[in-house]
């Protein structure tokens, strides 16, 4: 079991920056790929970013390249998500998750709901124009 808790929403201006943080607790974090998601109201809950254990793997939405950027601290049990140059289209809640990768053989970095086994309960961003 994995226990996965979100920080670092709130209200920002467009233009503005954020960081996210996902601390992990639970089996060893280092064992495990991560990514954020997020759901905006009435929509469907969409792929942002993901890494895999080692960090070695990086993907990201189209939506979010080169303003988005993923890393991990695996000695922190903790992954981040530094967002910068937000846009009102980047409000939603945000949600970290994990995906066991114990047995995984060479870098794979998950980037679908179905392939994530821990979610954590989300933090909002709200990005104003």
């Amino acid at each position: 079991q994995v226990q996965l808790v979100e920080s670092g929403g709130r209200l920002v201006q467009a233009g503005g920056s954020l960081r996210l943080s996902c601390v992990a607790s639970g089996r060893a974090f280092r064992y495990y790929a991560m990514g954020w998601f997020r759901q905006a109201p009435g929509k469907e809950r969409e792929f942002v970013a993901a890494i895999n254990w080692s960090g070695e793997g990086k993907r990201y939405a189209d939506s979010v390249k080169g303003r988005l950027t993923i890393s991990r601290d695996n000695a922190k049990n903790t992954m981040y998500l530094q967002m910068n140059s937000l846009k009102p289209e980047d409000t939603a809640v945000y949600y970290c998750a994990a995906d066991y990768q114990a047995y995984t053989v060479g870098v794979v970095v998950p980037i679908e709901e179905g392939e994530y086994d821990y979610w954590g309960q989300g933090t909002q961003v709200t990005v104003s124009s």
